[in-house]
């Protein structure tokens, strides 16, 4: 009688009939035995030890953590410039000569074998060339680790036990690097949570960085914080600073990219709250959306947030923002210089004068001193003593600010020169104050107000996701500045 199969996560194997339960138990028990007697083992050969196939070994020590990885030199060359040139031919054999890669070699020196190429090894029987690394700290508190370059251990490697390891050698960073190619960009740097010396930043996230970027370049998603906005900022920009430093911001970016716009509103409205800091995260990741967001606010605030970016961004990013505020500050010049050309007409065709429509001239002297009081600042007071000095000052309202300003311009109605302020005008002639005056005067002030919302619409218009409703979600500043293709600087 033929026992029935018991269910279980190993695959079905059909056997002949014939065969009997005994002979498959003692078959299955003999395929899982080693010829020591114990139970054999299969190595791993999955991420992140690929310990069958794999040909770099790298070991992050931080904050007491180790964590080892057996990756492959294909993969790793692929996605970063620093393990490209790192485990080059090239690079490899120039160390083991004591020349940089790229120069000329010394009659003097025999050649090099494989086997004399600092930090690689091979099996003892596949002859298979290994690279080695491990975090290195450095001599200085304050110094970002970086991988170097070690002998490969003969446990996991083969090869002379007892040989002393070489001295680690660090691959020169590539000129494209961001951050290299701007060595004061400190800003980045102190925010980032790679630095061993910050007490801010446990050790503990720099493993928590580099595993990350391995998984990255092995396609899986990151572990990244997908709940709170602020913690996923750090630990984005943490990882971006890492993939910087390996040449990896390509491969990186837009993993980081896809992460951040899952929060969606969130994402906008804390776009809005810290402009410079995601326009530089925007470029490391090189998403046009958030650059493209970032750019708007920081375009409409300038120059408030000139001292977070200058000598912080390349000049191509500056450059980029400069243009920009030429552009809007412009167009807003023009803007109210067709606001104070604003004029009204007589039935007749002819343009209104003290003479020929004088209410319809008070409704226009009226619009034009509110615009002048708002779009300039009053001019310094003359008062006798300090005091009285200090009191007008605080007396004068300042001008609103050119968002607001244009957005009370865009909306119309009773946002600005109410009906109580135009009766209070209206009143200072007595001889003239009338109720069917009084209307007259305000359905001239509504047709004024017409023709300003319609030369105030082009800066009315939200380039930003964010949803900013009538009020402008509380901007003081104009989000009109469009974004085009050619103006990304990636």
């Amino acid at each position: 009688m033929v026992s029935q199969p018991q269910p279980s996560d190993r695959p079905l194997v059909h056997r002949p009939a014939s065969v009997s339960s005994r002979s498959t138990n003692t078959r299955r028990h003999r395929t899982t035995r080693s010829h020591t007697g114990g139970v054999s083992y299969r190595p791993q050969n999955e991420f992140p030890n690929f310990a069958q196939t794999g040909d770099v070994e790298i070991i992050i020590n931080a904050d007491g953590q180790e964590k080892r990885y057996m990756l492959h030199r294909l993969i790793l060359a692929q996605c970063s410039g620093f393990f490209e040139t790192g485990t080059s031919e090239e690079w490899s054999k120039a160390q083991a000569r004591g020349q940089t890669p790229g120069q000329r070699p010394s009659n003097s020196l025999g050649r090099i074998r494989e086997d004399d190429v600092p930090g690689r090894s091979s099996y003892s029987g596949g002859g298979r060339l290994q690279w080695r690394y491990e975090l290195d700290w450095g001599n200085k508190d304050d110094e970002v680790p970086m991988l170097v370059q070690k002998q490969p251990q003969s446990t996991l490697f083969g090869g002379d036990a007892n040989q002393p390891p070489p001295v680690p050698h660090k691959p020169p960073p590539p000129a494209y690097g961001f951050l290299r190619s701007m060595s004061n960009f400190s800003a980045m740097q102190s925010a980032s949570h790679i630095s061993k010396a910050n007490p801010h930043t446990p050790d503990s996230d720099i493993v928590r960085d580099y595993d990350n970027l391995f998984r990255i370049f092995y396609n899986y998603a990151p572990a990244l914080d997908a709940v709170n906005i602020a913690e996923s900022y750090i630990q984005c920009k943490s990882l971006l600073t890492l993939a910087d430093m390996y040449d990896a911001l390509e491969v990186v970016g837009p993993r980081i990219d896809h992460h951040l716009l899952q929060f969606q509103g969130r994402l906008w409205k804390q776009i809005a709250k810290y402009p410079p800091s995601y326009l530089k995260l925007g470029y490391l990741a090189r998403s046009k959306v958030i650059f493209a967001e970032a750019l708007v606010h920081v375009v409409g605030q300038w120059p408030s947030g000139s001292s977070q970016l200058k000598h912080t961004v390349p000049p191509d990013v500056l450059e980029v923002i400069e243009d920009k505020v030429d552009d809007l500050q412009e167009r807003k010049m023009k803007t109210e210089a067709r606001l104070f050309r604003l004029t009204l007409t007589t039935p007749k065709g002819e343009r209104v004068t003290p003479s020929n429509a004088y209410m319809d001239w008070l409704a226009l002297s009226l619009f034009r001193q509110w615009l002048a009081e708002n779009t300039t600042p009053p001019p310094p007071p003359i008062p006798k003593t300090p005091e009285a000095q200090q009191r007008a000052a605080y007396s004068q309202p300042p001008p609103l600010s050119s968002g607001n300003l244009f957005r009370l311009l865009g909306t119309g109605g009773s946002g600005y020169l109410a009906r109580d302020e135009m009766k209070r005008f209206v009143r200072l002639r007595p001889d003239d104050h009338q109720r069917d005056t009084l209307k007259k005067f305000e359905k001239k002030m509504d047709e004024i107000k017409a023709m300003a919302r319609e030369i105030v619409r082009p800066l009315m218009r939200n380039c930003l996701e964010l949803d900013m409703g009538r009020d402008g979600g509380g901007l003081g500043y104009l989000t009109c500045t469009r974004v085009d293709e050619d103006d990304f600087p990636f």
